[in-house]
C-alpha cells in the first residue's frame, strides 16, 4: 500500500496505458481478419498499402510487449520501488503511437493522427514522472 500512495501518479498512468495498448493488441489479435480488411481500405491510396499485414503485426507486438514491460513495471514499483521496466514500457508506447502517427499522416488522416496527440502527451507524462 506504501508504494501506491508514493507512487500514484506513475501506476495510473500505466494502468491507462495498460488498459489501451494490451485491449488494443488483443483486439487485433482475435479480429485479425476485420482489422487487416479495415486497415488496409484505410491505407489504399497510401505508400503503405501494400505491407499491411506486416505493419500490423509490428503494431501488435509492440503493443503487447509495451504492455507487459508496463505491468511487470507496476510490480517493480510495488515491490521494490524499481521504475526500469515501467520506462521501458512507456518508451516503446511512445514509439508505438509515433508509429501510428506515421501511418494515420501517410493514409491523409489528419483527424485520427491528432486524436492519437492525447495518447502521446499522457505517454510523455509518463516518461517525466518515471525519470524524476
Amino acid at each position: 500500500m506504501e508504494a501506491i500512495t508514493k507512487h500514484p501518479i506513475e501506476i495510473l498512468i500505466l494502468l491507462f496505458l495498460i488498459v489501451t495498448f494490451l485491449q488494443s493488441g488483443i483486439d487485433k489479435i482475435t479480429d485479425w481478419k476485420g482489422n487487416v480488411t479495415f486497415i488496409s481500405d484505410h491505407f489504399k491510396n497510401s505508400p503503405l498499402k501494400n505491407m499491411v499485414p506486416l505493419l500490423l503485426a509490428i503494431i501488435v507486438i509492440t503493443e503487447i510487449v509495451a504492455s507487459l514491460f508496463m505491468i511487470y513495471g507496476i510490480y517493480g514499483i510495488v515491490t521494490s520501488g524499481t521504475k526500469e521496466f515501467a520506462l521501458y514500457g512507456v518508451v516503446l508506447a511512445s514509439l508505438t503511437l509515433i508509429f501510428l502517427l506515421i501511418g494515420q499522416r501517410l493514409a491523409k488522416d489528419y483527424a485520427g493522427a491528432m486524436s492519437l496527440a492525447v495518447y502521446f502527451i499522457v505517454t510523455i507524462l509518463g516518461l517525466i514522472v518515471l525519470t524524476k
